[in-house]
């Protein structure tokens, strides 16, 4: 089963599916993770083009972006009122600092939400807080420091060997050899500290009166094959987050990588 560019497809069973049927299953799950690769236009311009299609069934969507702390939820709700320009607005989410790339990458979709007044929230935590919990766990972190996350869920096997794959697997001079050697375990855990702080932010979105649609941004890394930041979302109790993932047209694709997949053009080189 390959992708096509325009065409949705089940990696589960590899039927087509329509794109309003697609939507329509989406809206109704209540959280909706978008994949990217960071760098890649195509993929924020697809981004857009969902969160057109789910405002369409709920007009109740709150937009969950990883390229934000939760610290600064006010300057995005100010940027969604229309109190902000957009230099005022980045300068203020301080985005060459929190964030290594183009602005002009991300901007469509924070206009989408200013313009249709969906709110916007962060979904990271501070980058010395990831890096404190790789280098010691959660235990030496003392809970008035975790910026409200909970520790997480252990990760499994397979996604120790999905993020090892990922990573560049066994090669010569790597200190880890194998997905299970100890030498991998501080990366494991600061990936999981940023999969459970998308997950608890997401979780608290939910939570709100009216229990909203949530859609999260977010680096596919921490979606593909559920054993990120969705496991960490079942393991607070929201359950049925959908996954839907871009892929460049003619690419094979893997059973249970995604709930959907949308064949995009292949980029260049």
């Amino acid at each position: 089963m390959r992708s096509r560019v325009g065409a949705w497809r089940d990696p589960a069973t590899g039927a087509a599916l329509a794109h309003p049927a697609a939507m329509a299953r989406a809206a109704a799950a209540g959280v909706v993770l978008l994949g990217e690769s960071h760098d890649r236009a195509d993929h924020h311009r697809w981004q857009l083009s969902v969160m057109a299609g789910l405002l369409a069934h709920r007009a109740d969507m709150v937009a969950g972006f990883e390229m934000f702390p939760a610290a600064a939820d006010p300057v995005l709700a100010d940027w969604v009122a229309g109190r902000l320009g957009e230099a005022e607005f980045l300068e203020r989410v301080e985005w060459g600092r929190v964030w290594g790339f183009a602005a002009d990458l991300y901007l469509p979709l924070f206009r989408f939400c200013r313009l249709h007044r969906v709110a916007m929230i962060g979904l990271n935590c501070d980058r010395g807080l990831v890096r404190r919990v790789g280098a010691e766990g959660w235990e030496a972190i003392p809970k008035s420091e975790r910026e409200g996350i909970t520790p997480a869920a252990p990760a499994t096997e397979a996604y120790r060997r999905y993020l090892f794959e990922m990573t560049g697997g066994r090669r010569e001079g790597r200190a880890a050899q194998h997905p299970m050697d100890p030498a991998f375990d501080r990366f494991v855990r600061a990936q999981q500290a940023w999969d459970r702080a998308f997950a608890c932010r997401i979780a608290d979105a939910r939570a709100r009166p009216g229990a909203p649609l949530v859609v999260g941004i977010i680096g596919r890394g921490h979606l593909e094959y559920r054993g990120g930041t969705p496991r960490q979302l079942e393991d607070l109790g929201v359950s049925g987050a959908m996954v839907l993932l871009p892929m460049d047209a003619g690419s094979e694709v893997p059973e249970g990588i995604g709930d959907a997949v949308f064949g995009v053009e292949a980029a260049p080189g």
